[in-house]
């Protein structure tokens, strides 16, 4: 790393908590609203406290995440209400009733706050995009609507359950995403395959902004790369999955990968962490069956703090995902995550990561091949220096699309929703389009 445009250094103490000079937005008032549990929700959370540090009063409502949490608290600045509607991964008469109950909710509580207080900023979470439509009230009393659109929902659900393109279900939720996007102000999302899908079926490419998902580099502070030198039997060589325990992101691929690579390299272990989950305990069936328990560690769920401390730990990050539509397009924060803290990950050769990174910046799989998987790993294993060169590139990438600057995207904005381009004489920052 020998100059500033390809030197990944740690950032001068706070200043990714430094508010956007200015604070224009000091007074105005916002509501986010999320069909999850806010504080476990770390996208939901670095924009609602990003609007709270440029001086807006900021609330949020969102679902129960359990009976233990309070249904009012106020958490970095932030106010937050809980319904008592719970988030589950289910079926898709769970999803329909839990989606229409929380819109249902969301409708009420805006419409009757909104004789008391006046909103100017309505910011909505999908999943559903419909969730949008539970700010008509405020919209009406001349608040702007921002939708941040996380995921496209057809390609989800056809990942989920297996929906054809043409299937009626497919067909209605991209006529509801269409009328959703008509009915926001702005929309937000996570990448530019994203983007290009949704400007391409539902609203015009300049309608759709580009935020990454990209981790607080106050939680996942920037560290040299650490790249362990080939396996030695004195200590295990440590493999770390993170995330949501789903089929799609593939964790029986890495566990019959690594169970591979054992028979070269006998002292890799798999560190799993995440909610329980059904598919988890079928994998945890199959690592029994199998008498993988001796390697196989499912660690459980872990806060941002504790993940942080558990990829310092290990030595390989892998992001294992199946074929899907939607892991295809689908960019994960983890990458990000590992790459941040100077860990090597192996992660998916998918349009969605590749637009970013490309093959020289990453460690990269096909899509549900195991034998490619147990070949990287492998990769990694032996290949300490060009490993720790790869992983240098990627930081470089991390650092392009660090949160910091991906606020000021996300703040610029809203500043330019509400404010205007032009405030006080000066021209605000527009946000990046890519």
């Amino acid at each position: 790393m020998k100059n500033p445009k390809s030197t990944v250094a740690p950032l001068p103490k706070g200043e990714s908590a430094e508010p956007v000079k200015g604070r224009t937005l000091s007074g105005r008032r916002a509501v986010v609203i999320v069909l999850s549990n806010y504080l476990n929700d770390p996208r939901v959370r670095r924009a609602a406290e990003a609007l709270s540090e440029e001086g807006m009063i900021v609330e949020v409502i969102c679902a129960s995440g359990s009976k233990e949490e309070p249904a009012r608290e106020r958490f970095n600045g932030v106010e937050i209400l809980r319904v008592p509607i719970r988030h589950r991964r289910g079926g898709k008469l769970r999803y329909l009733f839990e989606y229409l109950g929380f819109l249902t909710v969301c409708f009420g509580l805006l419409a009757l706050r909104s004789l008391t207080r006046r909103y100017d900023l309505v910011h909505v979470n999908n999943m559903p995009d419909v969730l949008v439509f539970s700010a008509l009230v405020p919209k009406l009393l001349g608040a702007k609507v921002v939708l941040d659109l996380h995921d496209p929902m057809p390609e989800l659900m056809q990942s989920i359950y297996g929906m054809g393109e043409a299937s009626r279900g497919v067909r209605l939720l991209k006529a509801l995403e269409k009328l959703s996007i008509s009915f926001a102000d702005e929309v937000i999302t996570v990448n530019k395959t994203c983007r290009n899908i949704f400007s391409s079926r539902s609203c015009a490419p300049e309608k759709v902004c580009v935020v990454m998902n990209s981790p607080d580099e106050k939680v996942f502070a920037f560290r040299p790369p650490s790249v362990s030198p080939p396996a030695v039997q004195t200590r295990p060589f440590v493999v770390m999955y993170h995330g949501a325990l789903v089929e799609r992101h593939g964790l029986a691929l890495a566990v019959e990968a690594i169970g591979r690579v054992r028979q070269t390299v006998p002292n890799i272990e798999l560190r799993v962490h995440g909610e329980r989950t059904a598919y988890l305990e079928q994998v945890l069936a199959l690592v029994r069956d199998q008498g993988y328990q001796d390697w196989v560690h499912y660690v459980g769920p872990k806060k941002l703090d504790q993940i942080v401390q558990a990829i310092d730990e290990c030595d390989l990050g892998v992001i294992p995902n199946q074929r899907s539509i939607f892991t295809l397009i689908n960019t994960p924060t983890r990458i990000f995550e590992f790459l941040s803290r100077g860990k090597p990950v192996i992660a998916p050769s998918a349009p969605g990561v590749l637009e970013y990174f490309g093959k020289e910046a990453l460690v990269s799989f096909e899509l549900g091949d195991v034998d490619d998987l147990a070949r990287k790993v492998e990769f990694v294993i032996r290949n300490p220096e060009k490993v720790r060169q790869i992983t240098e590139r990627g930081q470089e990438v991390c650092f392009a699309h660090r949160w910091s600057r991906e606020r000021e995207c996300l703040v610029g904005l809203i500043r330019n929703l509400l404010v205007g381009k032009c405030a006080s004489g000066v021209v605000q920052s527009t946000p990046s389009i890519y």
